[in-house]
């Protein structure tokens, strides 16, 4: 099993006012399918406005997955859910992750480069 693990510097102004963002990511690669770990941070609400999903997207803006997030974390910043037998293209290099929320729609997309697959 390979792992790669890539956390980002939490930098205020970067990412758009309310928008949630994706703040590490942990890949790893078993039996031809993938385990993605993501950490989102964003100011949840409660239940009127809060983080609800993450996906992966392949470069063309293909979804290779969506991990639906069914409740806030209003006191679980940065939180981090997993997203389990996910099935990539044996010559994908690299997906972009980005995270989404009830109000504001999609955030900004991370590039993660892929570890070499087994």
């Amino acid at each position: 099993m390979r792992r790669l693990l890539l956390l980002f510097v939490l930098m205020p102004g970067v990412a758009l006012a309310n928008s949630p963002r994706v703040v590490g990511i942990e890949a790893m690669s078993q039996d031809g399918t993938w385990r993605f770990d993501v950490a989102v941070e964003h100011a949840d609400e409660g239940w009127d406005h809060y983080a609800d999903a993450w996906q992966i997207l392949g470069a063309d803006d293909t979804v290779l997955g969506t991990r639906e997030l069914v409740h806030p974390h209003v006191d679980e910043q940065p939180f981090t859910r997993s997203l389990s037998g996910v099935n990539l293209p044996q010559d994908l290099t690299q997906v972009r992750i980005r995270a989404h929320d009830s109000v504001h729609g999609w955030g900004e997309a991370v590039t993660f480069d892929l570890p070499d697959q087994p």
